[in-house]
């Protein structure tokens, strides 16, 4: 397996808290994770590039909103769909 560095909550400048911050605030609560939890992460291996990280999960943040049309069962039918599609094993 590859080995990604990535930069733990507690070494985070400001521009990295608030990006993980942010990105933390826009999951539904079943995703609920805190943003010093330092166990793997597909968020954690952007802490290097802090607005990437930003864009990047904003963006589903914003898809898994309760605002949108789609129930909550539609959302994740469709992200688990899309997941196995691109071969994810998360």
């Amino acid at each position: 397996m590859a080995w990604i560095k990535t930069i733990p909550f507690a070494e985070a400048d400001e521009k990295l808290r608030r990006a993980l911050e942010a990105q933390h605030s826009l999951y539904p609560k079943e995703y609920d994770r805190k943003p010093d939890d330092t166990s793997e992460s597909i968020v954690a291996t952007h802490t290097l590039f802090p607005e990437v990280l930003h864009h990047a999960f904003a963006a589903f943040g914003e898809l898994m909103s309760p605002e949108l049309p789609l129930s909550r069962a539609q959302h994740e039918m469709i992200t688990t769909h899309v997941s196995a599609l691109n071969r994810c094993h998360y």
